[in-house]
């Protein structure tokens, strides 16, 4: 056989295995098609639809009850005074306690004073006295947490207004977790107790500094030491009740019911 002839020979086979390839292909593609064409979608197979009879179960319902006595993942609230704020009283009532569920640390106060002065401030002011800026601007007197009635109330309650809300005051659940809202108690006990402190509480050596000077030293109008004036832009713009505290004296809820305290 001649070179020449070899050469056509060789040209000869490549073509053919080129064809072959291609029709190898072409047939894989087709095949693909096929199967594609052929599946069994997710709605064609058997299932339970929401809401539908079923003839698999005895009830004849397409939808199970949930397990008895089983906790979601996470879920779990063994206790019950953490994520409700009372306990069973012995008369069937649920009671508030003056007590915390955990150890009130620098950084669980620094937590609160953070969260109530994002989601408090607006209503209760940074001092905690019922009139902060919505207030000054039209809304319904908050409480003042100075006055005898929050003064006298456990730090329970705190976190059970919080949870459920309590007259024009929404609650605040879905913006603050349990943990938070302990939190925001226990600084609002500790606000009460600054804004009530003596010179007999400031321990032995530190220096107190009276407001005005600081007030002067800063620039700032002596204005700036004295109570806040409820602006007559608010709603039931009572006048100032000394017995309710300082600053600001803003009463909570004044007479729309009267709270009467106990006589000690």
């Amino acid at each position: 056989m001649s070179r020449h002839e070899k050469q056509e020979l060789g040209t000869r086979e490549q073509g053919t295995r080129e064809r072959v390839k291609r029709a190898a292909a072409a047939a894989g593609f087709a095949a693909v098609l096929v199967i594609a064409g052929c599946r069994a979608d997710m709605q064609d197979q058997p299932k339970m639809v929401p809401q539908r009879g079923s003839d698999f179960y005895a009830d004849h319902r397409g939808a199970r009850p949930q397990v008895l006595d089983t906790v979601a993942r996470g879920q779990l609230r063994d206790d019950g005074y953490f994520y409700t704020g009372v306990i069973q009283g012995p008369n069937g009532y649920k009671q508030e306690q003056d007590l915390m569920p955990f150890p009130v640390t620098m950084e669980v106060l620094k937590r609160g004073e953070e969260r109530f002065n994002v989601y408090c401030t607006p209503c209760h002011s940074r001092v905690g006295n019922g009139e902060g800026e919505i207030v000054q601007r039209g809304y319904k007197p908050a409480g003042n947490l100075h006055d005898e009635v929050r003064l006298s109330q456990p730090i329970s309650h705190y976190f059970y207004v919080m949870t459920h809300g309590y007259g024009a005051m929404p609650d605040y659940s879905a913006q603050l977790t349990p943990a938070d809202r302990w939190a925001v108690a226990a600084y609002i006990r500790a606000l009460q107790l600054s804004q009530a402190a003596t010179v007999a509480d400031v321990p032995a050596g530190v220096q107190v500094e009276d407001l005005k000077q600081i007030a002067k030293d800063k620039g700032l109008p002596e204005s700036f030491a004295e109570p806040w004036k409820l602006p007559a832009t608010a709603v039931q713009a009572y006048p100032p009740v000394a017995s309710e505290g300082t600053p600001g004296m803003a009463p909570a809820y004044p007479a729309d019911p009267k709270i009467a305290i106990p006589a000690k």
